[in-house]
């Protein structure tokens, strides 16, 4: 089993060496090794310094801001579909993808929420923390998943799969130094379809927990120029996945997806074949999106 990957200290002020080109010749990517690619956990924001003023006018331009995590837990859900993901690693490599998938936990009576009953842990802390907040925990004692905190008590959005759209090469290098020597090479949808995947590719550790989305210098979301959020017709409202123990709430349609992607973990031909599913399936009263706050009927 292959190390896990530590957050190193990156020299402020260290100078990186441009690769030189030859002739027209495209260069290739080099190798990388992926702890070089990592970040320090310890006062993230003291990495704003180290962000250069063309990279903050231009570069986070179209950064989502924390008013755009200001949303009830379903509705984020919905609202993350086709944005995009970006991490910008220790040695300014950006590994970017459009988010495809998403699940929705909302807390408080949502048995197969972390937060179900209101529980606050040492480990569920960010979910209680304000909307925008990065909530990464482990699985299976070896992987990762990240979630972003919404409107609601306790409340948090899953992120399931990404399109890949820049940095493949280096999400191919991270993917397979978790894999089986010799494994056959990953596709580029399958680099991220998935949620241990996605944190994988994006090398996105343990240490980004309680992490603010809306301003940390290493990750953040942006709305791409110049394209329309998905429309309700384009999204797929299924069950959640892996929960199954938890009888009645593993059936709640809060699985929401881009219908049609190849980048989408796994597809749910029943739920698209209902017309108009995005809704159909909750009551009313099980979400009060206009208080923001999240009213779940006991299963």
């Amino acid at each position: 089993m292959s190390k896990v990957f530590r957050c190193n200290v990156m020299m402020a002020g260290r100078k990186r060496k441009m690769p030189a080109l030859k002739g027209a010749a495209t260069p290739q990517p080099a190798e990388v090794s992926p702890a070089k690619l990592n970040k320090k956990c310890e006062n993230p924001q003291s990495a704003e310094t180290e962000l250069s003023h063309h990279f903050i006018n231009n570069d986070l331009q179209h950064r989502l801001e924390e008013d755009f995590f200001k949303q009830p837990c379903i509705r984020l859900a919905k609202a993350f579909l086709g944005k995009v993901l970006v991490r910008r690693c220790a040695d300014g490599t950006e590994l970017r993808g459009r988010i495809v998938e998403t699940e929705a936990y909302l807390g408080g009576e949502d048995k197969a929420s972390h937060s179900a009953g209101g529980k606050r842990t040492e480990r569920t802390t960010a979910m209680f923390m304000k909307p925008g907040t990065i909530y990464v925990y482990p699985i299976y004692g070896i992987y990762l998943c990240m979630n972003v905190s919404s409107e609601g008590e306790g409340a948090a959005v899953l992120l399931r799969s990404m399109e890949p759209l820049q940095g493949q090469p280096v999400m191919r290098q991270l993917r397979t130094a978790r894999r089986k020597e010799g494994a056959r090479q990953l596709k580029d949808k399958e680099l991220c379809n998935g949620p241990s995947k996605l944190c994988q590719a994006l090398n996105i550790p343990r240490c980004f927990d309680r992490r603010d989305l809306a301003s940390d210098p290493d990750v953040w979301l942006e709305r791409e120029p110049d394209t329309n959020p998905a429309e309700p017709d384009d999204i797929v409202s299924a069950p959640r996945i892996g929960i199954e123990s938890h009888g009645e709430w593993a059936k709640k349609p809060w699985r929401f997806y881009l219908r049609g992607h190849h980048c989408v973990s796994v597809v749910n031909k029943e739920a698209e074949r209902q017309s108009g599913n995005v809704m159909n399936n909750l009551d009313p009263s099980d979400v009060q999106s206009d208080t923001g706050q999240h009213k779940v009927k006991r299963a």
